[in-house]
């Protein structure tokens, strides 16, 4: 079985190849392609090494564009790809208001020709989406996947017209909706908070945009778990950690947990304060309840451990310090 990861210095591109090293894998013969448009940044390989715990884990990138047909073609066949996990996309929800093109590019064409070539040599695609498909509507309880799409912003349509895309494509595919996702790559909420909180006194944060945080580690795990126990039960799914919380909560959260670990740091001398998100002044309305209900992918594999968003928080914060 041969898996091409595209975005694979990703957030989840890079817990994807954790779990790989560790021999977290769908199958004996499961074989890796990382595949994204640059090289893994030093940071993220030390940090790799580091928590693959001296684990043999591939750091290596093979270089595709995935807005190229001929090149998903080309290394499709090269090879011989049975599936592909798309964790690549245009992320930045502002940015995306004055660079329409790229983000269309990058969250809507470059998942048509993935579908397009799964559909071609029989594959399947296991494609990552977002709560921010939802918005227009203010929902107060869980939103399951057949709730009625009404993106706010750029970023949120682009990534509909990408599940539009694969469906319409024919191909064999997931569809995984996530939401608020955090690591310990790149920037996120969680890394960001770490460094305001240890060197401001005072901070603003918002309480009336609620959703669930979400560890990429553990929706690289449900991939592997989905892949594991796949046997033809394509569609759409939601996938988050449980419960439910603000970002003030999940700031305040952040601060607590990371002063557990190392209390020298002092984070919670940092004055976290609830406003308002009027008060952040941003060219998106972004969803203020986005809770995803994870009902149906529970009942299609039952397997899937989802754990409660703080303990998965304690685990990354841990990983960090």
């Amino acid at each position: 079985m041969n898996i091409l990861v595209t975005g694979a210095n990703g957030q989840l591109g890079n817990e994807m190849r954790l779990l790989a090293a560790t021999g977290s894998c769908p199958g004996p013969d499961a074989r890796f392609i990382f595949t994204d448009i640059n090289q893994a940044s030093e940071e993220a390989v030390a940090m790799l090494r580091r928590l693959a715990g001296g684990a043999a884990v591939d750091t290596s990138t093979r270089a595709l564009d995935i807005t190229d047909p001929d090149a998903v073609h080309a290394m499709v066949v090269e090879e011989a790809v049975d599936i592909i996990v798309n964790c690549a996309a245009f992320t930045n929800v502002d940015a995306a208001e004055t660079q329409a093109e790229l983000a269309e590019r990058l969250n809507a064409r470059a998942p048509e020709i993935l579908a397009c070539e799964m559909r071609r040599s029989g594959g399947l695609l296991v494609h990552i989406s977002t709560d921010y498909v939802f918005g227009g509507e203010r929902f107060n309880t869980p939103c399951g996947e057949d709730l009625p799409l009404s993106p706010t912003g750029v970023y949120g349509l682009t990534k509909l017209h990408g599940e539009q895309a694969v469906l319409a494509s024919g191909c064999r595919s997931v569809i995984l909706r996530t939401a608020w996702l955090y690591s310990e790559f790149g920037k996120n909420f969680v890394r960001t908070m770490l460094n305001l909180t240890a060197s401001r006194p005072q901070l603003n944060v918002v309480f009336d945009q609620c959703g669930t945080p979400t560890y990429a580690g553990d929706l690289a795990a449900a991939i592997l778990g989905i892949l594991s126990d796949f046997r033809e039960r394509t569609g759409i799914y939601h996938f988050s950690n449980e419960g439910v919380c603000s970002w003030f909560d999940f700031a305040k959260s952040i601060a607590r947990e990371a002063d557990a670990i190392r209390p020298e740091d002092r984070r919670l001398g940092c004055e976290i304060r609830p406003c308002h998100s009027d008060e952040f002044p941003s060219p998106v309305r972004r969803p203020a309840y986005s809770v995803l209900d994870k009902t149906r992918i529970k009942q299609t594999f039952p397997s899937l451990t989802i754990p409660y968003w703080t303990d998965s928080l304690r685990k990354c914060l841990k990983n960090i310090l």
